[in-house]
């Protein structure tokens, strides 16, 4: 892989990162809602990602193709909603029961951590390509 093609990979993984940490974020942000438009609480979300191949476009590389990563869709977890006994809640059910997202914190701060470690670590690799790239013009000067 050239090193063009690895600031490509760097940066569509990197895109993939931010996107999976705004999806926690909006997790948390909604870890108490019982009443959303379509109904029924909050579900989680979770990210797929997804290899592809990205064709080069420009004649200097050498690759014709580098792998990326893409979001491959953003699904609702299938876990089941937790109820809680609050009968005078306004959105209890007839028997006093309120249906709550099944999501925990601390899961949650787990996948926010992994996603901002490996922006971090893309970030680190972009750099190291940017500067491979500056040393690579130096030489030529």
């Amino acid at each position: 892989m050239s090193l063009f093609g690895m600031l490509d990979l760097s940066g569509t993984a990197m895109q993939a990162e931010r996107l999976r940490a705004e999806v926690v974020a909006s997790n948390m942000a909604n870890a108490e809602t019982t009443r959303t438009p379509e109904g029924g609480p909050y579900r989680r979300q979770l990210v797929l990602f997804r290899s592809a191949v990205m064709r080069a476009g420009g004649s200097f590389r050498q690759d014709r193709t580098a792998r990326m990563v893409r979001v491959d869709q953003v699904v609702d977890d299938a876990a089941p909603p937790v109820r809680r006994y609050e009968p005078n809640h306004p959105d209890a059910d007839k028997e006093g029961y309120v249906s709550y997202p099944q999501i925990n914190p601390i899961e949650e701060m787990t996948d926010l951590m992994s996603a901002e470690r490996a922006y971090e670590l893309n970030a680190a690799a972009l750099q190291a390509a940017k500067g491979m790239i500056q040393q690579a013009l130096d030489i030529v000067r």
